[in-house]
């Protein structure tokens, strides 16, 4: 071999080697392999431009990018609102079954980072009985579409890079759907293997937010877990204020009443959650002050709000600023917002007037800390445009009637246009690493090509192998690429191992969809690691997890995953 196949081979291992040792930063590893292929002269100048704007890897930004429109509307928090009820049976079959077949067509991480609040404050069951099926159902959900998981756009996207075409939007749904049954049957089974943890309340964390029910509310005379109260994400409800007195806990079964003040505690930024319910208002909404950004402050010790409640201190006349939240490290608030006698040390969360940042006491009372963008939320005709849009493009996809990155670019566009996604937000989530991973896989593909390696690898095959190897070859690319998602993270993997399964299919003159098929689905069999899966590591932290139960679940759903798949890819796409 020449000394450009040595070198792209040291970059090939070194990148492997990377991402084992540097597991939670796999951007940076890929991109010092982009840096050493182009400082080495390994690549031309028009793969790198190719791999930057190839059509697979364009289709999948453009998903991540419109699904952010998806993520804010009620869509999601509906389902969960209807999903969890007092039968466990019940509540395991809903779970998975919803879970998979939103996980077909959304984003899975979306989708678990959307279930986890309702799941972990639910009044029924443990959320360490369930937190583990909902990740295991998303990614089982994933393989049942081309967009289901970005494994699948990964590895469309490598192989139109070395086809010339892509893979069809249902090329993964026969194999999916047997993942889905058998491996659901399977979870199922070894769900009761999983431990009986109580989740700590996080009621007490975080910032203390408040919202009054208005006349005309859709709230009233419904129960807080009919309302979804408890099915916020990030937020929680602590107490309710009604007529001076304080209700504290609030169970799931307490009727809202009118002029009732809702108090929540958790992440501010979710704050704008608070606008799907109609007539359930904080006094920033109220003013119109929620429209822009939010920012940090400490009162000081100086100030003179010290020893006063926001009421009586007039905050709003002196500062052109409304309270959204209240912070007291070590000591939990309770009551209304604007009665809490501040403190100096106390973090405020202020949305500002115009007048703000002109005032000459605002460095008198506070310590500017930065700035808090409240999550928008979409309601009315813009959630079901988002909703619609999507559902449309998707279909239109589906049937062939329209490209998938046509009609994404197409509602990207309308989504912008009418205000449903901005374009600083667009620029703040773009997915870089996923942009970064995918493009340097496809540019180490063409290395390898460029360098003969997958020529001399492809002959070493075709010459120590025949037809009898064939299915062993295809054992051996799921094991390396399901003990590399393991290792590392599902994308990785996918990208890695595709040029090598490439490579010995054309060496085993045989067709290449089912190493391509067997890559795409081992990739996504991440089932006895928190690491190896994005869904994985959110429930592993939620559920309070240990190593061993991924272990003794996972491992189950592992072997039947990959008897399935091993099985059924050669079935649907023969050798």
């Amino acid at each position: 071999m020449s000394i450009d196949a040595y070198l792209t081979l040291g970059i090939f291992v070194g990148t492997i080697v990377g991402l084992v040792t540097f597991q939670q930063r796999p951007a940076a590893v890929f991109g010092v392999t982009l840096m050493s292929l182009v400082a080495l002269g390994l690549v031309s100048r028009a793969q790198l431009l190719s791999s930057m704007v190839n059509p697979g890897l364009v289709t999948l930004v453009l998903l991540v990018l419109c699904s952010f429109a998806l993520e804010k509307t009620r869509l999601l928090r509906v389902i969960a609102s209807k999903m969890i009820v007092s039968s466990y049976q019940s509540t395991w079959f809903r779970l998975f079954g919803i879970t998979a077949a939103c996980s077909a067509l959304l984003n899975n991480t979306a989708v678990v980072a959307t279930l986890l609040s309702p799941i972990r404050n639910n009044p029924h069951h443990f959320a360490s009985k369930l937190l583990l099926p909902l990740s295991y159902a998303a990614i089982l959900g994933g393989t049942l579409t081309l967009i289901g998981t970005s494994t699948n756009l990964i590895v469309n996207s490598l192989f139109i890079e070395a086809e010339g075409h892509g893979l069809s939007f249902f090329s993964f749904t026969a194999v999916g759907a047997l993942l889905v049954v058998g491996c659901g049957i399977v979870l199922r089974l070894a769900s009761r293997w999983l431990p009986e943890i109580s989740v700590e309340d996080s009621g007490s964390k975080g910032y203390f937010i408040d919202a009054k029910v208005k006349l005309g509310s859709e709230l009233i005379g419904r129960s807080v877990e009919a309302n979804g109260l408890r099915h916020l994400e990030s937020l929680f409800l602590v107490e309710v204020v009604r007529e001076g007195r304080l209700i504290s806990p609030v169970a799931p079964t307490e009727v809202i009443e009118i002029n009732d003040k809702l108090i929540f505690s958790g992440d501010v930024a979710k704050v704008r959650q608070l606008d799907q319910f109609t007539g359930l208002e904080s006094f920033a909404h109220e003013n119109g002050l929620l429209d822009r950004n939010l920012t940090e402050v400490v009162v000081r010790p100086e100030s003179v709000l010290v020893g006063n409640s926001l009421k009586s201190a007039g905050f709003r006349a002196l500062f052109d600023a409304a309270v959204v939240a209240i912070r007291r490290d070590g000591e939990q608030i309770s009551g209304k917002l604007g009665e809490v006698l501040i403190r100096s040390g106390d973090f405020l969360v202020l949305a500002v007037g115009e007048d703000y940042p002109s005032r000459r006491n605002i460095s008198k009372n506070f310590i500017v800390l930065s700035g808090v963008e409240p999550e928008m939320r979409l309601n009315g005709w813009k959630a079901w445009l988002a909703i619609g849009g999507f559902l449309l493009g998707v279909g239109l996809a589906a049937t062939g009637l329209l490209d998938m990155m046509q009609s994404m670019l197409l509602l990207l566009g309308i989504l912008i246009f009418t205000g449903c996604i901005t374009v600083n937000e667009i620029m703040r989530r773009f997915p870089i690493d996923i942009w970064l991973v995918v493009s340097t896989a496809i540019l180490l593909s063409h290395a390898l090509v460029n360098s003969d390696v997958v020529s001399v690898l492809s002959h070493w095959i075709n010459a120590s192998s025949d037809k009898n190897d064939v299915y062993l070859a295809l054992i051996a690319v799921y094991v390396a690429t399901w003990l590399m998602t393991e290792l590392v993270t599902n994308n990785a993997a996918a990208a890695l191992m595709f040029p090598i399964a490439y490579s010995i299919a054309l060496g085993l003159g045989v067709d290449v969809m089912p190493f391509v098929m067997t890559v795409a689905f081992a990739a996504s069999g991440s089932f006895m690691s928190p690491y190896g899966y994005q869904t994985n590591l959110m429930v592993f932290n939620a559920g309070q997890y240990k190593l061993t139960d991924f272990f003794k679940v996972g491992a189950a759903v592992s072997v039947t995953y990959g008897v399935i798949v091993l099985s059924a890819v050669p079935v649907f796409f023969p050798f």
